[in-house]
């Protein structure tokens, strides 16, 4: 088997004999570690007190970069990373959607006292939350469940349908699609909240799917058919799939459309009885609304519906329908592949506790340059809103299920997002929120009245009837001229450099926590097509000269678009911008002002705001000035484009769709060779791609560029297995794929499974050992051949058969202050917590001593006893050994 780094490089600094399960509530954890971690079926894993049905995925960190995306057990409360090399665990953190789980998060300091809201901003044209003429229809149905690949058990086709009464002819489509919940609860007990599907008996499904039937009726009464599914079957057994349950559910949601297909023409008399007695579904005018992992599940229908998969997915029939838009609430994109073609706004909750670090935002920044940016991809910052209280049903006070606040404050008064501070919204406010803007998107991709738009493309003005929230919005697209994308060809001068979003050397934050827009797809240290400008002053007047490429002409546009990030809290970060052309010729555009996001320590507030300044008819744009007009500060220019209102019609490019899976290959014995990823590459049109590859020594992860060829059909992207005759795991070479250009991505992550052929050595450990008080029991470990990879043996600690047993003061009191657990009150090892005598053989390697060093005293005490329970990492070599030990007092 290959050579492999030691999986826990100092791994003897941080839990040198034990760590702390926390399984243990009393047990406290290693200095500077965070509490859970231990040894779960033979290798590293974390145990979280309660089942994290949430919608955020579970990450390692280290050293402020990401390891990577944790494997859940079936009840979600143990998180893994097989084959991983987690390094020192006391630098380890357990973090979901940029919040940490395992510990107080010490990136954070107290909270500051934050800004003021922002004042309301003027109101729009229309007010999309007002409610419309028709009355409403509400109904359900509920048909047979089907089978989904990768899914042992199946999934429920149940949804609720509120659809406007007696409206003429045929009316627009709205499928809403809830996100990762808990799945079933017991109505007698509230402790009893089974996370599995189907529900065990005595349990009744948690009915997440009726939700947002606020927001239903709304668009009801303004004639909308309004459909919203259930999911629970999908988010019960999603833990383990590669893309976190996103190509189920788009197969679920393109299913029910399938359905709202057939009942919309010959198969109407079969429908279910609600379906009947809404209006007729006009299927060319569908939009998806998803919520948290539901986003990610209907952006992921959007584009196979563009573009259908080329593997089974479980539905593989006509696509009978046309997705006019997409609305994503606090949603994940754990793959960073929106659908550029297909028009977009996402919510961002500015309290967010689940999918905290508002990753969301990737739905409109990875956009960018990939396609005409023809589709408006808007995003918007409500603060005060939390992640559940868009939905009824995860919200307490409404829900019939057991349901909580998701703002998690850390122990520290908030004055931002804790309950009843007036920047707070109220559940009730929430919803509102939520079905404005709902509404406002179904007005706009929809009926394309483009007297909403400016709620939703960066424009500055608000619906009242979402008040008193504070809805920021910022957006591309949408015919928007590219100006300034800063890259390595933009030349920055004066008080500008070039930073880099995803590249700690060169980063534009000190604590990409506190951004959005720095969220790393990958463990790879960069990612190119990631940078801004940094502007940073001490004087008034100092400014910063941008330089394109080569010189940018505008007819047409109506103003300079420019997205800038300034510190949260600041006020009055202002700047005059002037565009010079390549003659030298100076134009000065105007002065833009933007103020802070009101944030606290635990806020994701350095988000870019759209502020606009106006141009003329014509104007080339050789370079970009920003002259700051304040004594100092700093901000960041993410980009600039000229801007124009108005909304292009829906035509979608055929862009080139390419999907990566995963698959196996026998190591072998000797010599090496180059196996290809199995990429699938769908369409004509050539493109580009960024590639992400583990490397299969070192697992660290690398980046370059891929360009398809128009007609190219292949890729070329490989790695290397060496054989030999060394027994290690199996292992797996990863691979990550990102649309760059003319691409779009599916199946985003895979790669080479490499099966270990070479038997594994015969272990030899001793199973008594016996000293004298004050001296160190030693089991002698060896293994019959070396192996290619450290191997990690765990003695846990547990009573013994026979005999008086050690004490926590008959043993180093180092040892056990090493894992958290004081010697006072002495009382029986077995009973003190979690403890452990763990020890590893290194790579190349075969013996090793397990040790503990005993206390004698005066007088001496009765013999006494200690046993161990031997286990090892990597498993495979068969070891579930009972070892015992003796301490002789006399």
């Amino acid at each position: 088997m290959r050579k492999l780094l030691p999986l826990f490089a100092a791994l003897f600094m941080a839990i040198a004999v034990a760590q702390t399960a926390q399984a243990q509530p009393a047990a406290p954890t290693p200095s500077g570690a965070g509490t859970g971690w231990r040894l779960v079926d033979g290798q590293p894993a974390w145990t979280s007190p309660t089942p994290l049905t949430g919608d955020a995925a579970v990450e390692f960190w280290s050293d402020g970069k990401l390891v990577g995306r944790a494997r859940s057990s079936a009840d979600s409360r143990t998180f893994s990373l097989p084959g991983k090399q987690l390094g020192d665990l006391s630098k380890v953190e357990v973090r979901a959607g940029g919040k940490r789980l395992d510990a107080p998060d010490k990136t954070f300091g107290p909270h500051r006292t934050p800004a003021a809201l922002p004042p309301p901003q003027p109101a729009g044209a229309v007010d999309p939350g007002t409610p419309g003429q028709y009355q409403t229809v509400t109904g359900e149905y509920s048909l047979d469940s089907v089978k989904l690949p990768g899914y042992a058990q199946l999934i429920e086709m149940q949804a609720v349908v509120v659809a406007p009464k007696n409206a003429p002819g045929n009316r627009p489509l709205v499928l809403f699609l809830h996100g990762r919940h808990g799945t079933c609860y017991d109505p007698t007990n509230v402790n009893n909240q089974p996370f599995t599907w189907p529900c065990p008996a005595g349990t009744l499904s948690v009915p997440s799917y009726r939700g947002y039937l606020q927001t239903q009726q709304l668009l009801a009464s303004q004639g909308y058919d309004t459909v919203s599914i259930s999911v629970n079957g999908i988010n019960a057994q999603d833990a383990e799939t590669t893309d976190q349950g996103a190509q189920a559910r788009s197969t679920l949601v393109r299913l029910h459309l399938a359905h709202w297909a057939d009942w919309a023409g010959a198969g109407r008399v079969s429908a279910p009885q609600v379906v009947r007695d809404a209006p007729v579904a006009d299927m060319s005018k569908v939009m998806l609304v998803g919520h948290s992992r539901g986003g990610e599940g209907v952006n992921q229908a959007a584009l196979d519906s563009l573009a259908p998969p080329p593997f089974d997915t479980g539905y593989s029939g006509p696509v009978r329908w046309t997705i006019r838009g997409d609305v994503f609430i606090a949603p994940t994109i754990f793959g960073q592949n929106p659908t550029p073609d297909v028009p977009s706004v996402t919510f961002l909750p500015g309290c967010d506790g689940d999918v905290a670090d508002l990753q969301g935002q990737q739905y409109v920044d990875s956009t960018r340059g990939v396609s005409r940016g023809k589709a408006l991809h808007s995003a918007l910052y409500i603060a005060g809103a939390d992640h559940n209280f868009f939905n009824s049903e995860w919200t307490p006070g409404m829900a019939v299920a057991p349901a909580q606040d998701d703002y998690f404050a850390g122990g520290d008064p908030n004055p931002l997002c804790d309950p009843g501070q007036p920047a707070r919204l109220t559940d009730a406010q929430q919803r509102a929120v939520g079905a404005t803007y709902v509404a406002a998107a179904a007005h706009l991709f929809i009926d394309h009245d483009q007297r909403v738009q400016p709620l939703l493309d960066g424009s500055g003005v608000r619906a009242p009837s979402a008040d008193p929230a504070r809805v920021l919005s910022a957006a591309l697209g949408a015919n928007r001229t590219p100006v300034v994308v800063p890259d390595p060809t933009t030349k920055i001068t004066g008080s500008g450099k070039l930073c880099d979003e995803i590249n700690a050397a060169s980063a534009c934050l000190a604590n990409s926590f506190k951004s959005p827009h720095e969220l790393a797809l990958t463990p790879a240290p960069t990612e190119a097509g990631r940078s801004a400008v940094d502007v940073r002053w001490s004087s008034a007047g100092t400014a910063a000269v941008i330089e394109p490429p080569k010189p940018v002409l505008l007819v047409g546009d109506q103003s300079l678009a420019l997205r800038v990030i300034v510190p949260e809290n600041s006020t009055g970060t202002s700047f005059d911008v002037a565009a010079v052309d390549a003659n030298g010729h100076r134009t000065k555009l105007g002065k833009a002002t933007v103020n802070g996001i009101p944030g606290v320590e635990r806020t994701v507030s350095y988000w870019a705001q759209e502020v606009r300044v106006p141009v003329p008819p014509v104007l080339q744009v050789a370079k970009l000035e920003l002259v700051p007009s304040t004594g100092s500060g700093e901000a960041w220019l993410l980009d600039a484009h000229g801007w124009r209102s108005g909304l292009p019609d829906l035509d979608p490019a055929h862009l080139t769709r390419v999907d990566v899976g995963q698959m196996s290959v026998p190591e072998g014995d000797s010599g090496s060779k180059n196996v290809q990823f199995p990429v699938t590459v769908t369409g004509d049109g050539g493109g580009a791609l960024k590639v992400f590859q583990s490397d299969p020594t070192s697992r660290r992860w690398t980046e370059k560029a891929l360009t398809l060829a128009p007609g190219q059909h292949t890729v070329s992207l490989s790695t290397t297995v060496v054989g030999n005759t060394g027994w290690s795991p199996d292992y797996l070479i990863g691979a990550i794929v990102k649309a760059a250009k003319g691409t779009v991505v599916g199946s985003y992550r895979g790669g080479v499974k490499v099966l270990n052929d070479d038997p594994a050595p015969k272990v030899t450990l001793t199973p008594s050992a016996s000293v004298a008080a004050g001296g160190t029991l030693t089991w002698h470990v060896s293994l019959s051949a070396a192996v290619d990879v450290d191997v990690f043996f765990e003695g846990a600690i547990v009573a013994p058969t026979t005999g008086p047993e050690l004490t926590t003061t008959d043993v180093d009191p180092a040892w056990l202050k090493s894992m958290g657990v004081d010697p006072l009150p002495s009382r029986p090892l077995s009973k003190a917590g979690f403890l452990e005598v763990f020890q590893r053989v290194p790579a190349g390697t075969t013996d090793v001593d397990l040790k503990l060093l005993t206390l004698a005293h005066n007088p001496p005490d009765p013999d006494k006893h200690v046993q161990l329970h031997v286990v090892t990492y990597p498993t495979g070599l068969g070891v579930d050994a009972t070892l015992t030990g003796t301490v002789t007092g006399k």
